[in-house]
């Protein structure tokens, strides 16, 4: 082909491609649906910004783990309360169920029962009835369901009928069978009342460790990805075991499930259950997304680092002892302005003996209730005395798979004033749970940057 014929072509091909093409010819970028914020529910904007970390003052108590620290975090949002009794048992519910609907999907695949069956057949899986399925299920069905340890993974279940918790209305004898194996036996059970045998309520989730990925370049990506197993049942024993000769029966057997508690903060949950329901929080949500076509998925819940625990807890304040300013824990008219313990021996004397509602006093700037008493939350990172020496300035967050101890913030209705400081720091072991820790959950802001300085 002679040079004529060649641009002749090249030109003609140009001409082709632009056709019906409305960018014409120009660099304009891939054009994708507008995107507009959308604030959680129950979240409130902490707008980024940079703030003085760690003690403004004396360090009364000779700590010293928190030397002041000009540093920069990004925007995110905050739940305004802590996690409620009511919101973790949803949690909750929804493994107790995930897990039944998963046995009974499993027998009625065993004794060969389908949907039109009726009884546990109305459970079985969605891919017993091949009919409606769209190509790519049938596809995903034909190449990868059962490619796991059970030979269950990747078959989906129904949850189109509701679960059958009435005895008197159990549809077959083997839907019996498998409530019968969510109990406890009849030999721990007392007073003609059958309880959940909360040890089978496990959480199971997949992530991918980023920082690890990150610092090991070799690293393939199935190795970096990390998979737990989680139960997910507050330990309620909290109430006793925090307490030597103390009577707080009440309180171990009420105070997660009787619906009085039900707007309280959620307490007996391990730092490695507070990261459960993050992932669970993202995984539901998401869920719904997929079932509102072209709806964009949702970041990540998770904890939040300590940096961000102490940025939106001084909501917008500078060098402030307390999230309402301070250096006082009463207001002009003489009330506390948190739950803690004012006076040794008297837990009562701000009015509250344990714990109160997630809503209760006045909320900082941020509209973030209780970032000071009431419980101590839980954050996602780990306790390193000299921390502040060596973490960035900018989003610092420090979290050593290889150190369990958790950094816990906020002081809780059991503690002293100093505890409740913003910038005092404390710890507890992720494996262990406590009546006076709980958490709060972030996300993090995408979109238009927001910051303070440009409010």
């Amino acid at each position: 082909m002679d040079m004529k014929k060649f641009i002749l072509l090249t030109t003609v091909l140009a001409i082709m491609s632009s056709c019906g093409s409305k960018d014409r010819g120009e660099l304009v970028g891939v054009k994708g649906k507008k995107w507009h914020p959308e604030k959680p529910y129950g979240m409130e904007l902490i707008p980024g910004g940079a703030f003085i970390m760690g003690k403004a003052d004396d360090d009364l108590a000779g700590v010293h783990d928190a030397p002041s620290k000009t540093v920069t975090v990004r925007a995110f949002y905050m739940d305004a309360t802590e996690i409620t009794n009511s919101e973790y048992r949803q949690f909750v519910n929804w493994v107790r169920d995930s897990i039944v609907r998963m046995k009974l999907a499993i027998l009625a695949d065993e004794v060969g029962k389908v949907p039109d069956d009726g009884g546990i057949g109305e459970y079985a899986f969605k891919d017993a009835d091949t009919a409606n399925m769209s190509v790519y299920e049938k596809y995903m069905f034909e190449n990868y369901t059962g490619l796991g340890p059970t030979g269950y993974e990747g078959r989906k279940l129904n949850k189109d009928i509701d679960l059958v918790f009435d005895t008197s209305e159990y549809p077959d004898e083997y839907y019996t069978e498998v409530m019968d194996t969510m109990y406890l036996p009849l030999e721990e059970s007392y007073n003609g009342q059958r309880t959940w045998d909360v040890k089978k309520f496990k959480f199971q989730y997949s992530y991918m460790d980023i920082q690890e990925a990150a610092r090991n370049r070799g690293l393939s990506r199935k190795d970096a990805i990390k998979k737990e197993e989680i139960e997910v049942y507050p330990d309620t024993t909290v109430w006793i075991r925090d307490f030597a000769y103390s009577y707080n029966e009440p309180m171990h057997n009420d105070y997660f499930w009787h619906d009085a508690y039900s707007d309280y903060p959620v307490v007996g949950v391990t730092w490695k259950q507070a990261k459960a329901f993050c992932e669970w929080r993202t995984i539901n949500k998401n869920s719904y997304q997929k079932s509102k076509k072209g709806a964009a998925m949702v970041n990540t819940f998770r904890l939040p680092s300590e940096a961000e625990w102490e940025y939106a807890a001084r909501g917008g304040l500078q060098a402030a002892t307390y999230p309402w300013g301070g250096p006082y824990t009463k207001s002009d008219r003489g009330c506390f302005m948190a739950n803690f313990k004012p006076v040794r021996g008297d837990y009562a004397a701000d009015q509250a003996l344990y714990t109160v509602e997630a809503k209760s006093y006045e909320p900082n700037d941020y509209n973030l209730y209780n970032m000071a008493g009431n419980v101590s939350e839980w954050v996602n990172a780990s306790y390193d005395p000299s921390a502040y020496e060596f973490t960035s300035t900018i989003n610092p967050s420090v979290n050593d798979d290889d150190n369990q101890r958790k950094i816990v913030r906020g002081g809780s209705w059991k503690d002293v004033a100093y505890f409740l400081q913003v910038s005092s720091r404390d710890y507890e072991y992720a494996d262990s749970a406590r009546s006076y820790i709980g958490f709060r959950t972030v996300q993090d802001y995408m979109g238009t940057q927001v910051t303070k300085n440009g409010q």
